[in-house]
């Protein structure tokens, strides 16, 4: 059996299965087939996506309240 490459994502495609990951309009599975990419992969994007986005609109803003 012949090794795939390794495969490099780039950002926007990580946030675009994220965000389809987030709409739940379809499972992790048919997702992983949409895309090719594994279930685990697709799961990890997303919990990144979750964990990051407070820090999107936070840009800017100054410490004082």
């Amino acid at each position: 059996m012949t090794k795939r490459p390794r495969r490099n994502h780039g950002a926007v495609f990580k946030a675009k299965v994220a965000l389809e990951a987030l709409k739940g309009d379809q499972t992790l599975v048919e997702l992983s087939e949409r895309f090719r990419v594994h279930t685990n992969q697709i799961a990890e994007w997303k919990k990144v996506l979750l964990e990051k986005a407070p820090d999107i609109f936070d840009k800017g803003k100054s410490s004082q309240k």
